[in-house]
């Protein structure tokens, strides 16, 4: 006969039992008889379950159940983070990949299949379809991604559109499959810029023309050998490319501005057009209203355009790697001498590749004077004849 297990509370039953019959006075060997088990049995069941009650001994049972329920949610949460990490990183968005995903974690850790797609959440109709790929798939590919390129602002619905205008027979679902499939999206919205069709890099709204047409300004930073910072103000001549000042100097307002282009206005005439960007020294009210008061115009660059002011930023990328970063500067002094003479150079001896590699201003050279005597009253006095090089 098959032996009978015991319930735990039957056990304590027995264990109560036995302590009775042993306190009116019966041995123990005679009380553990009277239960029908071994002594061996009996000790045993009194180190489990001595002293216990029977609720107690029911409470007990369920802690046991509680315990083994969290131990095989433990065991479970555990399994499916090792899936989660054997599984490809990032959102798995496509059927394919959580195909391929279930494939490797089958392989990789053993587990079913049934439990890998419920982890990863794909349908198991789905993991064992076979995919089968239409004869026309490259050439509507081709088609989504030249029209893509085209309209950079159109998302896939409309591309659907234009592929059946095209006489493309497609479900809106392929064609957003392969929008995905290919990395396709619409990009953020970009600040509006003109169009320059012009390869010379300067504004198209507004071409310089002639000397003195426009001139164009921009502040260039540099260190001298303490660390301390100070500024250039740079001019140019857009027409002709010369350098027609470079301020130096620690701090530079508007009011420096105005004092710059006041020697200038004196020495070379007003411009028709003054270009800047849109700092706060070129922006400023007092500098708008005083270039107004004396007859020029402002022409200010679209902000975030920097290409619009293309001059006057080639001059400042040459001052940089021709000059700047080949020089230490110990004093703002020495600064402003060693930038001056590399100003001289720059418009009188520099070869400059747009003007067929003439310098923006060269030297004039006076033809050797006549000797003295007096002239004719029939010819008049004629002026020396300068040469340019």
């Amino acid at each position: 006969m098959p032996r009978k297990r015991h319930a735990a509370e039957e056990i304590v039953t027995k264990l109560r039992q036995v302590d009775v019959l042993s306190s009116q006075g019966k041995s123990i060997a005679e009380a553990i008889r009277s239960i029908g088990v071994t002594e061996v049995t009996y000790y045993r069941w009194r180190s489990e379950y001595g002293g216990l009650k029977g609720y107690q001994v029911k409470r007990l049972k369920e802690l046991e159940t509680e315990n083994s329920r969290l131990r095989r949610a433990v065991s479970d949460l555990t399994l499916d983070k090792m899936i989660l990490a054997e599984a490809a990183p990032g959102k798995l968005l496509s059927p394919a990949r959580r195909r391929a995903c279930v494939d490797r974690v089958v392989a990789e850790l053993g587990v079913p299949e049934r439990r890998a797609c419920r982890v990863l959440g794909q349908h198991r109709s789905t993991q064992r379809k076979v995919p089968t790929t239409p004869d026309d798939e490259v050439a509507l590919t081709a088609d989504i991604i030249a029209l893509a390129l085209q309209y950079g602002r159109y998302g896939y619905r409309r591309i659907t559109a234009m592929l059946h205008r095209a006489d493309w027979v497609v479900n809106v679902k392929r064609v957003e499959r392969i929008w995905r499939r290919e990395g396709l999206k619409v990009p953020q919205k970009q600040p509006k810029r003109g169009r320059l069709w012009l390869n010379d890099g300067s504004c198209i709204r507004l071409r310089p023309e002639y000397p003195n047409h426009v001139w164009s300004y921009d502040f260039v930073e540099d260190r001298t050998h303490n660390g301390r910072k100070f500024r250039m103000l740079n001019v140019i001549d857009e027409f002709t490319r010369e350098c027609i000042s470079i301020r130096v100097s620690r701090k530079l307002k508007a009011v420096d501005v105005i004092d710059v282009l006041a020697d200038l206005f004196i020495l070379r005439g007003i411009p028709s057009h003054i270009r800047s960007d849109n700092g706060p020294e070129f922006i400023a009210k007092a500098l708008r209203e005083w270039i107004a008061a004396v007859g020029a115009k402002t022409a200010y660059i679209m902000p975030g355009s920097p290409w619009e002011n293309g001059y006057c930023e080639s001059f400042n990328s040459k001052l940089r790697d021709e000059l700047l970063d080949g020089e230490i500067f110990y004093t703002l002094k020495e600064a402003q001498i060693v930038i001056e003479g590399w100003r001289q150079h720059y418009n009188t001896v520099r070869p400059h590749s747009s003007l067929g590699y003439k310098p923006p201003a060269p030297e004039a050279i006076l033809w050797p004077a006549a000797q003295p005597g007096p002239a004719s009253p029939a010819t008049p006095a004629v002026a020396p004849r300068p040469s340019m090089h």
